[in-house]
């Protein structure tokens, strides 16, 4: 079972930018070919760092108004949230060794 939360525009204030761990939140959207390859590493990282970075995903076609707040323009989209700061972000699909570099860099 995957540990990926889904965020949403109604629950990410509370799950995302008030959360005590850091965040990494995958925007993306059904029809995007380069989101599904990012998906699955996505869920790998939810299970490698459960208990210390929550991750969870936000479809942009259903919540356009965090799309829209975080100037999500393309898509995957991926920011890491720390004390409710967006303190990384990435575009576009990227290998995995690179996502685990950004978020480390976060728990340091």
């Amino acid at each position: 079972m995957s540990k990926t939360v889904e965020f949403t525009d109604s629950n990410f204030v509370e799950e995302v930018e008030n959360a005590s761990t850091p965040v990494l939140v995958d925007f993306w959207a059904e029809w995007c070919g380069p989101c599904r390859m990012v998906g699955p590493i996505v869920d790998e990282l939810a299970g490698e760092y459960d208990g210390k970075v929550k991750v969870g995903k936000v479809n942009v076609d259903h919540n356009p108004e965090v799309s829209v707040k975080y100037g999500i323009r393309s898509i995957p989209a991926l920011m890491i949230f720390k004390n409710g700061e967006v303190v990384d972000q990435i575009i576009g699909a990227v290998p995995k060794t690179h996502l685990k570099k950004q978020i480390d860099a976060q728990l340091a």
